[in-house]
């Protein structure tokens, strides 16, 4: 049986995305690249919406060769292990990158605990579209926020309105670019 996990890149005002839909403001620095590397390597499934699937496709074909830098490469190969479930009423199955994705047209939160029962290690839903239902049901058992000193004044907000939470942190960090990494769990 495995647990689940979500993880997010926030503003300080608790957007993931700006007003524009940018997060390029995200990007991690080496040493918090290497919390990411840390962190996907006990990852067995991701749970992800399409445009998050879109955007993850950078990793789907990161060349494994000596030019790229061998984080980014290690990056690649864990995420090119990991089972993907795609949630898309739009995809089709010829359209999924790996042959490690599979495609639902709707993600219910009873369809959720059947995937992460049937898990053998984290299933880590991303993306706050995709994870607000289990969010708000209170089935997440780790967040994981990296937290950008930079405000964006709305966007896509990281958690959703409705969700009410009593979280314990049981882990952080300070990066030197001022990102503070916050793992919580739930009391």
């Amino acid at each position: 049986m495995g647990t689940l996990s979500y993880a997010a890149t926030v503003s300080l005002d608790g957007y993931a995305a700006d007003a524009d839909g940018d997060f390029q403001w995200t990007g991690p620095s080496d040493a918090v690249f290497a919390v990411h590397l840390d962190r996907i390597a006990t990852v067995t499934t991701e749970v992800l919406g399409r445009t998050t699937y879109a955007g993850m496709d950078y990793w789907e074909n990161y060349p494994d060769d000596a030019d790229s830098p061998e984080a980014a490469r290690e990056f690649g190969r864990r995420w090119r292990g990991i089972d993907k479930v795609v949630v898309s009423s739009t995809l089709t199955p010829d359209e999924l990158q790996s042959d490690r994705a599979r495609l639902v047209s709707e993600l219910s939160l009873v369809e959720l605990q059947r995937i992460v029962d049937s898990a053998t290690g984290v299933v880590e839903i991303f993306g706050p579209t995709t994870a607000a239902a289990a969010i708000r049901a209170g089935l997440i058992e780790d967040f994981h926020f990296f937290v950008v000193p930079k405000t964006v004044g709305g966007g896509l907000r990281a958690l959703p309105d409705g969700a009410r939470l009593d979280l314990d942190l049981v882990e952080h960090k300070i990066f030197d670019n001022g990102i503070a990494y916050l793992h919580y769990q739930p009391r």
